[in-house]
């Protein structure tokens, strides 16, 4: 009886299991199970939060779930599985987020930080007697520009505010969520007495990049004595200065190279989040309402579209691009030329420069999901436009798979043939930023009619 009872147990026991297993093997394509390959890196952070990273150290066959679709510049089929079935896209939707962007807001757009004083302004001793105000939405704003802005701030006269540093609440800095927090690094980059290590070391690098050698001579330095805290800008407030960001075509060009998703979801916030996203590539885009859904700007969480439909969204940004001059290149990382997500998968392949393309990278969100969207060119004189999307298995082993199946498609036409394509530094194109100031009159009469 105690045998029977231990085998009944037993198989209780394994009930769920064997349910488990049936239900992967059901969703995923028939595929033998294959060993799991150890990685020899870690993927970049941007695409993936601390959590998604933990079980890429689970023993799991990589059973793959794929959705193909390549297409000529022409639109005809080279080849397609599952292309209007939903996958995750992780951060390839920072290609849709990149497109409304640019139709929002045009390529030369540049974000604006401005900087406010309340009080008086003593310009014997270049003191503020007042508060020194601070706001903006810029996504890419960091240490090297709040370290402009001092040296900004030095030509015109100002060294101390006796006040306080007051932060309007949408202003970030570094990439970090908290105005609080980017305001209190901000205070202490612009005093040169208490500005961070690595604050100075990006200030000199921008210079170093720029050929600015004014700027490394220089040690720009505003004391502000007071405290810090978050505010709306006050009525009283006159505008002294305004930071403009570099160009929203090279702001994409690091976004999307580095897969940062701070960026994105800042950017798609000024642009009505995931729900207004959706609806920009209903009414922009053409796609069917509620064919699409998005947790984030970035790619993050659980997010559904179709291979066929990010086809169109990748169709509907060259198209952006190409009336504004562009090619993808400029905003899109250059397979192992460009750092960032597709640097080193790259860079010692036959297909180096041949391959433009937006990764995305999730390891536990719907069982871990990787994709690959952008186009190759090929010796045969053809450029074909991809999407694949990979979900329920290794991010390793889809990785893998779509670098084979790129390869297979243009081996089938002759071999990759690399891009035309010069490359910038990325670091120049972020310190290309620029300023509008009050220098050619007295600040305690320079005002603006806005204070938003």
């Amino acid at each position: 009886m105690k045998t029977i009872r231990f085998i009944l147990a037993f198989v209780m026991l394994c009930a769920p299991l064997a349910s488990a297993r049936a239900q992967v093997a059901h969703d995923a394509q028939p595929a033998p199970p294959q060993p799991v390959v150890r990685p020899t890196s870690v993927p970049p952070l941007a695409e993936q939060t601390l959590e998604d990273l933990l079980p890429l150290a689970d023993e799991r066959p990589a059973f793959s779930h794929q959705g193909v679709l390549v297409e000529n510049l022409d639109g005809r089929v080279v080849r397609e599985q599952s292309a209007d079935q939903g996958f995750n896209p992780a951060s390839a939707i920072k290609l849709a987020t990149a497109l409304a962007a640019l139709r929002t807001f045009g390529p030369r757009h540049r974000f604006a930080t401005t900087l406010w004083i309340t009080g008086s302004f003593d310009k014997a001793t270049g003191t503020v007697n007042g508060d020194l105000v601070v706001s903006g939405r810029d996504p890419s704003f960091h240490d090297e520009h709040a370290v402009a802005i001092a040296r900004e701030l030095n030509q015109l006269g100002i060294r101390t505010v006796t006040g306080d540093l007051v932060v309007a609440p949408r202003f970030t800095m570094n990439f970090s969520p908290s105005a609080l927090r980017s305001g209190e690094r901000f205070y202490d980059t612009l005093d040169a007495t208490r500005r961070p290590a690595s604050a100075q070391r990006a200030w000199n690098d921008s210079r170093v990049v720029l050929r600015d050698a004014e700027g490394l001579r220089a040690n720009p330095s505003v004391a502000v004595m007071g405290a810090v805290y978050t505010d709306a800008v006050p009525k009283a407030a006159r505008v002294v200065s305004t930071h403009y960001s570099p160009a929203l075509v090279d702001v994409l060009k690091v976004l999307l190279c580095y897969s940062n998703n701070f960026m994105a979801d800042r950017l798609g916030d000024q642009m009505g989040g995931p729900q207004g996203l959706e609806r920009f590539l209903v009414s922009h885009v053409g796609l069917p309402a509620g064919s699409i859904r998005l947790a984030s700007a970035s790619g993050l969480g659980v997010n559904r579209v179709t291979p066929r439909h990010m086809m169109k969204i990748y169709r509907s940004l060259l198209d952006e691009l190409r009336e504004n001059r562009l090619k993808a290149a400029d905003i899109m990382p250059v397979a192992g030329i460009d750092p960032g997500t597709l640097q080193k998968r790259y860079a010692a392949s036959p297909g180096r420069g041949s391959i433009i393309a937006k990764t995305g990278t999730l390891g536990r969100t719907d069982g871990g999901a990787s994709a690959l969207v952008g186009q190759m060119r090929t010796r045969g004189g053809e450029t074909l436009l991809f999407v694949i999307f990979n979900q329920r298995g290794s991010v390793w082993r889809f990785r893998t798979m779509q670098d084979a199946l790129v390869a297979q498609v243009q081996g089938e036409r002759g071999g990759p043939l690399p891009f035309t394509y010069t490359p910038q530094t990325l670091a120049m194109r972020l310190s290309a930023s620029d300023f509008d100031s009050a220098r050619a009159g007295d600040l305690d009469e320079y005002e603006s009619t806005s204070n938003q």
